[in-house]
């Protein structure tokens, strides 16, 4: 099964920046591992843009759809043999990155 594992940053206590190397090491176990699918690191929330075409005029919106102290950071996406195993490594992501790791399955 895959999950989306969402790394969440916080404006006003904010992860720390000297994680990089910790994050490659843990990157590199889970390519080794068999659970590495897809990752990356987003640009801030000031660069998003929103694009709602669902009524007569679509409407793009600089910035993010909401406004909150609490922004995606990042994601990865894993594969782990059930809920457990990913909540586990998200357990230890959390720790790598000092940051909030949310974890969904994919439907």
């Amino acid at each position: 099964m895959q999950y989306l594992v969402s790394v969440i940053d916080d404006k006003t206590n904010p992860g720390r920046d000297d994680r990089e190397p910790l994050i490659s090491a843990f990157n590199e176990r889970l390519v080794a591992d068999g659970h590495w699918v897809f990752a990356g690191g987003l640009a801030a929330t000031d660069a998003a843009t929103v694009v709602d075409n669902r009524g007569e005029q679509p409407i793009v919106t600089d910035g993010p759809f909401v406004e909150s102290k609490e922004f995606l950071a990042g994601v990865w996406i894993w594969e782990a043999p059930d809920l457990d195993v990913a909540l586990a490594l998200a357990t230890e992501a959390s720790q790598v990155c000092c940051r909030k790791i949310e974890v969904r399955p994919f439907l």
